[in-house]
Formats: structure tokens, sequence, C-alpha cells
């Protein structure tokens, strides 16, 4: 007790005197002379945390975590780049977990919208504000690596002392900027511990790090939003120019830059003095567009050098060119022809659903544990039933269970089986249970997050121990079965809460696969044609009808789609054409209200068929026309000409 009382004094004592060092350096005191001074971009911190934020460093600040719907509203801001982000802070994570730090994601006003940490310091990490929704902006955390990041637009360390709230000072955080493809702050990926005792030079390495796989991201996502542009990947050398290019530049159809990572940015500002977007690529280089054919990767790389029009600079150049325009059917065919047929019929070609068919292909034949995610309705069972016919086990059952529709007082004998007249109420023959059925097969649990607490402890020991005892049994009895779990539900989330257990969440998610929602997928066409033929259905979509069915969110997924059709397929009538008079009264009520028209715009319904895709694709991705652009296969000002033929306009620009 002495020992505690005396660690929370010397705690209070360096607070204390922490605060008064920020005091004298920041605020309008004249400091002694022999005070230490801390490095001139952690002291210009906290001169704009007194002077700007009108922070007070004698207040101890609490951390402030936003409540899920914000966190929410801060995520779908960011939307696909989230996706590609994980696999970086996945990376990252794995090279510093032994070394007791954590992986924030923020966006660009310093909120955290992903994270990855110890599960055992789950409650510690959440009051350090180390988690998910936690705002590290300047203006409120004061300094801190997230926040004066974004600042100073600089990669840096902010170690213990260096932080402005003496609440934050036991911390060390460091932090790298990440920008999006036109060279606005993106994102900052932060990598913090609770305590490190070493002095701040240690963190070096951790600085490095960050700053890597900052680029890494960056690099990955402008890879996403110009894969139907040329891309110029350019670098002081010959060897590295395809494998990890410092320099990222996209060209349009007409040789303009369109994009560039931020190492490019500021190369060609450099060259140029201004910005360098909508610039001819012929201003920067000593090359002709038309001889980009003469740095693809066939040529040998000492043969593709470049050298910059003013500076004379020499680079490396790999030009990628655009890929070649297909339609739905040729997208489809982008999946590995090699892939198993049951996995391939899942993807008419998007691209977030094809990453997890080739993901789990790789996984048919394995004795792994797979673990679907996704929102209600997202097609899981479909895609469990597809692993389950890709493999060998094909011949043997498919067992599906869902947790969620059973009695709590009749789960466990469904599950395990019972003897006769092992309880009362049992049957008089007994019963086999559903994970013996399974036996040689596949055993799917759907919505396994809402199996009760004591089911799952016996659940864990037929995964760990490949076994099950039916009730009133003295023997377990030996099973083969392949374990296919799915869930809407959170996971690490309930396993904090203690609804679920970890060690049969990670028994469980051998291997994860996230299933991405109807209003996200690109291939949308593909699923509705695809339906319309199921059951010999003689029916086709008219062209105004498709406009609604592209426009609307599909909350319900997959499922909502499936009823649409039949609907709208039996209010055609065999032989017709389905118009939008047969699609369900809520469809269009959701779709007008959805997707208002802009002031002086059209209704969807008076606009020709062109205009109404193109209406619908724009309100979809937010009236980013990039993203349309990348979308359509087509350059950026073709979509800007289109707009104004037909006078569509974002709601309140002029």
């Amino acid at each position: 007790m002495r020992r505690t009382c005396a660690k929370e004094t010397a705690i209070d004592l360096r607070q204390r005197e922490h605060i008064d060092a920020v005091m004298r350096l920041a605020g309008d005191v004249r400091p002694p002379a022999g005070l230490e001074r801390p490095d001139p971009l952690i002291l210009d911190s906290w001169t704009r945390c007194v002077h700007e934020h009108g922070l007070d460093p004698t207040r101890l600040q609490e951390a402030v975590i936003l409540p899920q719907q914000r966190v929410r509203e801060h995520r779908e801001r960011l939307d696909e780049f989230l996706r590609i982000a994980r696999h970086g802070l996945e990376a990252l994570y794995q090279q510093v977990a032994g070394m007791g730090y954590c992986v924030l994601l923020t966006d660009a006003r310093g909120v955290t919208v992903d994270f990855i940490g110890d599960l055992q310091l789950d409650a510690t990490l959440r009051r350090a504000g180390l988690y998910l929704g936690s705002d590290w902006s300047e203006h409120h955390a004061g300094t801190c690596g997230v926040g004066t990041a974004i600042a100073t637009g600089q990669a840096l360390t902010v170690h213990q002392g260096d932080h402005f709230d003496a609440t934050h000072i036991p911390l060390t955080c460091t932090a790298a900027p990440v920008h999006d493809p036109l060279g606005r702050l993106n994102a900052i990926l932060d990598i913090s511990a609770l305590t490190a005792p070493q002095a701040k030079n240690s963190q070096h390495l951790a600085l490095q790090l960050v700053k890597v796989y900052a680029q890494r991201v960056e690099n990955a996502n402008f890879l996403r939003c110009f894969r139907n542009d040329w891309v110029l990947k350019l670098h002081p050398s010959p060897e590295f120019i395809e494998i990890s290019p410092d320099h990222l530049v996209a060209l349009d159809d007409g040789g303009r830059i369109v994009g560039h990572n931020r190492a490019a940015q500021l190369l060609l500002e450099g060259e140029q003095g201004s910005t360098v977007l909508g610039l001819p690529f012929e201003r920067f280089f000593n090359a002709r567009v038309e001889d980009l054919g003469r740095y693809l990767r066939a040529m040998p790389g000492e043969h593709r050098a470049v050298t910059l029009a003013r500076s004379g600079r020499v680079l490396f150049l790999h030009a990628v060119p655009p890929p070649s325009r297909w339609g739905q059917a040729g997208a489809a065919a982008a999946l590995d022809p090699a892939l198993p047929p049951a996995l391939a019929r899942l993807s008419g070609g998007d691209p977030l659903l094809d990453r997890q068919i080739q993901r789990a292909a790789r996984l048919v034949d394995t004795p792994m544990s797979v673990l679907i995610t996704g929102e209600t309705g997202t097609g899981k069972e479909y895609f469990a039933k597809a692993l389950h016919e890709a493999g060998q086990r094909r011949s043997q059952p498919f067992v599906a269970v869902n947790c969620a529709a059973i009695p709590e007082t009749l789960i466990e004998s469904e599950l395990f089986g019972h003897l006769p007249g092992s309880f009362s109420g049992a049957r008089l023959k007994g019963k086999t249970g559903l994970i013996q059925e399974a036996d040689g097969g596949t055993l799917f649990l759907d919505e396994v997050g809402d199996m009760p607490l004591p089911l799952q402890a016996r659940l864990l020991r037929v995964l760990a121990e490949r076994e099950v005892l039916p009730i009133g049994a003295t023997r377990a009895v030996k099973v083969d079965v392949r374990v296919i779990a799915a869930t809407h539900a959170d996971l690490p989330v309930r396993v904090r809460e203690g609804r679920f257990r970890d060690d049969l969440y990670y028994r469980l998610a051998g291997a994860h696969l996230l299933l991405p929602p109807l209003r996200l997928r690109r291939d949308l066409p593909w699923l509705v044609h695809k339906l319309l033929r199921e059951g010999g259905r003689q029916v086709q979509l008219g062209p105004d009808a498709e406009p609604w069915l592209l426009a609307h969110d599909w909350p319900g997924n997959l499922r909502e789609l499936k009823n649409v059709i039949d609907y709208a397929s039996a209010m055609a009538g065999s032989g017709g054409v389905i118009g939008v008079a047969d699609l369900p009264d809520a469809l269009l009520n959701a779709a007008r209200h959805a997707a208002a028209p802009a002031a002086g715009a059209s209704e969807p319904a008076a606009l020709p068929v062109e205009a109404q895709l193109l209406l619908q694709y724009l309100r979809a991705a937010q009236w980013n026309i990039s993203a349309v652009a990348h979308q359509l296969g087509v350059a950026r000002m073709t979509v800007y000409r289109r707009m104004k033929r037909w006078g569509l306009r974002e709601p309140g620009r002029p």
C-alpha cells in the first residue's frame, strides 16, 4: 500500500512539473534560463494549443470516445479506402505487436476510424484514448502524434513529456500522414504505446516503420483509384521501379495528370512551382505520351530512363497501360479460370467479392475453420455452400444450423443429440445431433454470435477434440467435420463485452472472409439478370427500371434483391418486360427519398436512359467524379461533358 501511494505521488509530481514547463514555455511566463526546451516542432504545437486552441495546461482531459453512430459516419466518409488501409494496419501490427504498441488509423479530422490492439489491454487502452472512435485532434487533445501530424503535415514522434496534456505523458505516439491521390490529407497512421521506459530516440525505428507503411497504404489506394488509367511508376533505381516505386502519377486519355501520390506531388511541384493536376505529361518529362509504350514491363529496366524537363534529374519509368474496356461478361472472366466453378459462380466481376473468392479457393481442402461475416442478407450461407461444394467433402453432408432460430432450451440437444430418456421430453429412441449428422462433411453455424455462452464451451471442445458427447452419454463419439461459421455481429466487440468466448472466437476465425454489402458491389446488373433467369423465367428488365435498381441502397442485400425480382417478375407477367410500375412501391419511395434530384435537374423518369444511369452512378458515389469515371471506364472530362449535356449537377452547387 505504501509503495502504491508513493507511485501515485510521483506521478502527480511529474504532472505538476510538466504543467509548469508548458505554462512557462508556451505561455506568457518568461522561462528560467536552465529550463530544458523541447523540439521546435513540439514547442510550436504547445504555443498553438495555448494561443490558438485556447487549451488550459492545468486542466487534465479524459479521452473522448465518440458514440458508435458518429464513428460510423466518419468511417463512411473514407469508404473503400478503409478496406485497403486495413491490410496495412495488420501488416504494421505484426511488426510491433510484441513491443506493446497498438495501431490506429484516424481520418483527417483526428477521429480514430480503425484500431488494432491487445484485447487483454482493451479497457486500459480505451481509458488512454488508444481506441476506435477516440478524438486526437490537436484542438481537443493538445500536442499528440495524430493531432500534431495533422497540423504540420509531417511524420513525427510525440514522446511522453512532449504531450501538451499531462494526462498523456506516459504515452509515446508516432504518426505519419496518408494523402489521397489528389494530394490532400486523407488519414493519419499512428502507433502508440501506454509506456516507454527509454528516451525519445528509442522511437526512431517506430517512426521509420510508420512512414513506410503510410506510403504503402497511400500507394495501394492510389493504384485502386486509377486502375483504369495510365499509371506511371518512377524510381531512381531501375531495380525498384515495379516492386517499390517512390513516385506514382496517373494520366487520363489525353495525357494530362489526373492524380499523384504525395512523393510525386512534391517532386513535380518542385519542378513546376505550382499545382500539377490537369497539366500535360510533356510539361514535366523529356518524353512524349505517344512513346509511353517504350516504358512497359517488357522493356529492360535500364532502358526505361527519363529525365525531368526542368532539372534534368534522371528517373526510371514503368508505364502501366489501362486495362481493356470490358463489359459485365468480360469482368466475370477476370477471375482465375482455375477457380472451382462453385465459387466462380458467386461473382459477376466485383473486385471486393472476387478477392474473398480467391482467398476461399485456397482454403477449400484445408481443415481450417472459416468465419464468414457480413451484413444480413449478403449471402453467407450461399458462400458457405459453395466452399463446401468446391472441396473434397462435396459428396458428404452439408448441415446448416441457425443458432439464432433454435430455442435456447433445445439447441443443446439439437446440436449434440441425446440418448433415450436422458431428460424430460427426450425422444424414446434418442436423437442424433446435427454435429454427428455432419460427420465427414461440413457443419455450417449461422448466426454463431447468438449462441448461448454455456454451449460455446461445449462447441469449443468439439473443435479442439473432434469429438461430441450426446446428452446422457458417458463416452464421446469421434466426428470429422469442417466447421464454417457465419454472423452479422462484430464478434471482437462481443468478446470484449463478455458475450462470446475469446478462445472460441479464435478457433472459429482460423480464416476470416468478409462479404461486401450489395450497395458496394459493382456486379449488380449481372446479379439482376442472373436472378431473372432462375426458374426458367422469360422476363426482361426494361431500360427505365434499371436506374431505380442501381439507385437503391439495398439494406436487405441479396435477400431483398431476390424478393424485388420475384415481385417485379410476377407483376410483369410471363414474357413481359419489367418497367418502373412493376417495381415495389417501397423501393421506388426509398429511391426517390434517397436520391432527390438537384435543383433545376429533371426527374429520373424524364431523362434519357443514359442520363438516368449516369445520375444513379453519381448519387451512389456521392458525386465523386473520379470514382464514377473509373466505374464507367471513361475519362473524367467525359463524365463532365455528359453532366453538362443533360443538366446534371450536385445539389447545393452552382
